[in-house]
């Protein structure tokens, strides 16, 4: 969704269109976030149940789910009717973006219903052994907004209102598609009549976090790189540092996917009372995640100029060679991005709540954003780049850790 925005946004309303973008997009990975996590914590207890007693609880985790994804949205729409402006300055905003970034931030907030049911409709799919429909249901979305996003930008000329409006509508096709689930008759989750069960939301909120804080973690870092990119080069470093931002979604997007897909499988294993199966997927997982993370890495490091001139449609020398900079050294966190994630995966699906979250939140919180901090005063913009492989690397050996006891006890 977000790399399609960019790119049109970039070619239609240049430089400050990208910084204003880039601004808004912690919000964007708050509400995907919340919805991530609702839905694989959901979705993890539904799995794990049907491998164990055949699923006879389903209907109740769904519907509590349900409940929590509609308070949440509530929350959100509520912030975008009253909070929108507040917001948009707290996300530093200056006077040349702060009317793109309000708009921007305002309608994503108010399409959050749909980002967060899609996300969690998703993942129960995905776990009801129907993973091509909810792989359809996204790759159909996500077509729809990069069509979307042309007309509204070029032919009828909407500006950033209309690459919002394509990356709100996208859920809501996708959320068609799912609905074939259900009207097929092959869900084995429905609703059902029951009240909210705090240990059912305090355990769908506890296994999800890790997918809450990889999906805000992006969010995290943008956040606190493009106040230091701010204070660095301006807002063509922030532009910069969007291209090579916006990117980084698309790769933590592919690993999170890797593990999306390994989940139900190690859910359902691990009801099942089979670990040695469990740790089979998560080996194919963390195969495939450092194999494709290899590949990315290539061919960035080998296109990266191409790569940046695809968004400098000003042509900005030193948006180009910031970027270029940035995409060879920021992308080095990649092997280690797709481990800890598949990582966190694991222990989630297993219902290890703890080392999850605290893996999670090692690298998507406490360990990048003191590297930020501490690498940009020593070594400026090039020292801002290293922040996030010093954080992965960091994580990682935390994670060996984790295993090397886990395999002990």
């Amino acid at each position: 969704y977000i790399l399609a925005d960019t790119f049109f946004v970039s070619r239609g309303l240049g430089t400050q269109g990208l910084a204003a973008l880039n601004l808004a997009l912690p919000i964007v990975s708050l509400v995907m976030g919340t919805g991530m996590m609702l839905g694989m914590g959901g979705a993890i207890q539904y799995a794990v149940h049907r491998g164990r007693d055949g699923g006879e609880q389903a209907g109740a985790i769904f519907t509590n789910t349900l409940f929590l994804a509609l308070a949440a949205a509530l929350v959100y729409v509520a912030s975008g009717l009253f909070l929108s402006r507040p917001l948009t300055l707290l996300l530093g905003a200056d006077q040349q973006v702060f009317a793109m970034t309000h708009t921007y931030l305002k309608v994503i907030l108010l399409f959050s219903p749909a980002f967060i049911l899609n996300h969690t409709l998703l993942a129960f799919v995905r776990n009801d052994g129907a993973p091509q429909l909810a792989s359809l249901a996204m790759l159909v979305g996500s077509l729809s907004n990069v069509l979307l996003d042309y007309l509204f930008i070029f032919p009828l000329d909407m500006g950033i209102f209309g690459a919002v409006l394509a990356t709100g509508i996208a859920p809501v096709i996708s959320m068609a598609i799912l609905l074939l689930h259900r009207l097929r008759r092959r869900n084995g989750f429905h609703l059902v009549r029951t009240r909210l069960h705090w240990k059912t939301a305090r355990a769908t909120c506890s296994l999800g976090f890790p997918s809450l804080v990889n999906e805000l973690s992006s969010g995290i870092v943008m956040l606190v790189f493009n106040t230091l990119m701010l204070s660095l080069l301006g807002n063509v470093g922030v532009a910069a540092y969007g291209i090579v931002a916006n990117l980084a979604l698309v790769v933590i997007a592919v690993f999170t996917g890797v593990a999306q897909g390994a989940q139900p499988l190690i859910s359902r294993s691990h009801g099942q009372g089979r670990p040695d199966l469990a740790r089979r997927v998560l080996g194919y997982g963390l195969t495939v995640c450092l194999a494709m993370a290899g590949v990315i890495y290539i061919l960035l490091a080998l296109f990266a100029p191409e790569m940046a001139a695809l968004f400098n449609s000003e042509g900005d020398p030193v948006l180009a060679a910031t970027a270029v900079e940035g995409l060879r050294l920021y992308f080095l966190s990649a092997p280690l991005a797709g481990v800890n994630i598949m990582a966190a995966t694991y222990f989630a699906a297993t219902q290890q709540a703890l080392p999850a979250q605290l893996l999670s939140l090692l690298r998507g919180l406490f360990l990048v954003v003191p590297a930020a901090l501490l690498l940009s005063a020593l070594w400026g913009v090039w020292g801002l780049w290293l922040a996030l492989p010093a954080a992965e690397l960091a994580a990682a050996l935390v994670c060996a850790v984790l295993f090397l006891r886990l395999k002990k006890s």
